[in-house]
């Protein structure tokens, strides 16, 4: 069997390898919006095509030809929408589901293949490294199960995408919180949590939560010029 492994993040290359190596099968790498064509899933024809982590719009003539399966970081149909990680943590959840779902035309609606669970504690960087192992041991078990996806039963909860300037840190009152949104900004590729003064900006990571403070680094930036 030939499989494909659609990521715009990091890291799925080595999952791939791990993958043809437990498993025996096939797995083809795609990383970028160009390569995900129907041409060229045709010509690989593959059994399944995965999205552990995906940016981009996937066209409705691939996934209704193709078998694609999503990943999700809340119990779907709670926290349908994007940014799933942040919109959790901001509400003071720490425990989820990854879903894996079939890809169709509305936003994270599609019948369910699995769930498991997932720890959000540490920083983001932390908690997708933990996702991908997840999703690696997901996408085993349906290689060798093939289940057939469940319709979702009951009305969804949406996340809204969080925007950059919801990461800035200036109007929160309590050390938890103030934990919590450092940690959840913390990864590659998301605007960290930050505050302004007039002429520059500080920008924090790597944050450690001690009884009565946060201690963390902390990146200081001038601000661009209007």
């Amino acid at each position: 069997m030939t499989y494909v492994l659609a990521s715009s993040r990091p890291g799925y290359e080595i999952i791939a390898a791990r993958l043809i190596s437990e498993t025996g099968e096939r797995f083809i790498c795609i990383s970028n919006n160009e390569e995900l064509t129907v041409k060229a899933l045709k010509e690989i024809k593959p059994t399944y095509v995965f999205f552990p982590h995906w940016s981009y719009m996937i066209p409705e003539e691939i996934y209704k030809n193709f078998e694609c399966v999503m990943f999700h970081m809340t119990d779907l149909p709670f926290g349908r929408g994007g940014s799933p990680l942040q919109n959790l943590i901001a509400r003071g959840i720490y425990e989820t589901q990854i879903t894996a779902f079939r890809c169709e035309k509305g936003l994270d609606t599609g019948p369910i293949y699995c769930k498991r669970p997932l720890s959000l504690y540490g920083t983001a960087e932390e908690i997708y490294m933990r996702a991908a192992d997840t999703i690696e041991n997901m996408i085993k078990w349906i290689i060798a199960n093939q289940p057939e996806p469940v319709p979702q039963q009951r009305e969804g909860c949406h996340f809204p995408r969080r925007k950059p300037e919801e990461s800035n840190i200036a109007e929160l009152e309590s050390l938890e919180k103030l934990y919590d949104y450092i940690r959840m900004l913390d990864a590659q590729g998301y605007p960290h949590a930050f505050l302004e003064t007039k002429h520059f900006r500080l920008e924090f990571e790597r944050a450690s939560f001690k009884p009565d403070y946060i201690k963390a680094d902390v990146i200081i930036r001038r601000k661009q010029e209007d």
